[in-house]
């Protein structure tokens, strides 16, 4: 259960910017990041607490106040912490320091994906079950069309981004509220993956795409729950790939 939030200087009673070292290189990106995740893991800031301010930190890493603004926002768009404009920072989810191969980022990243799919899969199932049920004649054939089409472009290896946007955002029409595809939309363009992203990748989750089909099959026949099961286990498949990307043993 989350604590209250702390002041600032109560994180800092902590001693968590003794966990700092500077960074001689300037880097902007990953090394910050991972400095940071280790700083809070090793001070036992948990969720609630206050990260100490912005040029304490670059004081502490040696780099740029602009840098660990930068640091930070890729964090607050991954959702691992809060930034209220006089307040200061606070902790919104756990962060952990990886210990194996995967980079802390990287991993950062994908335990982020895993919690936007918990949402994704309760807004998903309400959407997918709408649209079996309401969708025109010419809705379902639109959403065949679009479903030929993206597997299509996936099995000859071409872009399909778009024509997976396209499948789903005519199976979004077909539920009868709008509002359902625009915040689906909302939640992946909320999320920045880093440039280092294996996330960002043509060929990730291409194993959940011949379960489109089933997704498909389901509205066209009217059958809401073949829709759903579509739709579960399309984001079963993904969630899995995930985790084994990010799993620094690969024993676990």
């Amino acid at each position: 259960m989350d604590r209250p939030a702390s002041s600032a200087s109560d994180a800092e009673g902590k001693g968590a910017l003794a966990f700092l070292e500077r960074i001689d290189t300037k880097t902007r990106g990953v090394a910050v990041l991972d400095a940071l995740a280790d700083m809070i893991e090793r001070a036992g800031l948990q969720v609630g607490d206050m990260l100490p301010p912005e040029i304490t930190l670059a004081e502490h890493l040696g780099v740029g106040r602009s840098t660990i603004r930068e640091a930070l926002n890729r964090w607050e768009g991954l959702g691992l912490i809060r930034r209220k404009r006089g307040a200061g920072t606070v902790l919104a989810a756990r962060v952990q320091s990886s210990k194996g191969l995967v980079p802390t980022m990287i991993r950062l990243e994908g335990e982020a994906l895993l919690r936007l799919l918990e949402v994704r899969r309760a807004l998903e199932i309400v959407v997918v079950r709408k649209a079996a049920l309401n969708a025109t004649a010419t809705q379902r054939a639109l959403i065949a069309d679009r479903c030929k089409k993206l597997l299509k472009l996936v099995n000859a290896r071409k872009p399909w981004r778009k024509a997976d946007a396209e499948f789903h955002g005519a199976i979004y029409d077909a539920s009868g509220n709008p509002l359902f595809g625009q915040i689906l939309v909302n939640l992946d363009d909320a999320l920045k993956r880093s440039d280092e992203s294996p996330f960002g990748r043509t060929e990730f989750g291409l194993a959940s795409f011949p379960l489109h089909q089933t997704l498909c099959d389901g509205i066209l026949a009217g059958n809401p729950e073949v829709a759903v099961d579509g739709i579960n286990k399309i984001i079963d498949s993904v969630a899995s790939e995930i985790r084994e990307l990010i799993a620094s043993d690969p024993n676990e």
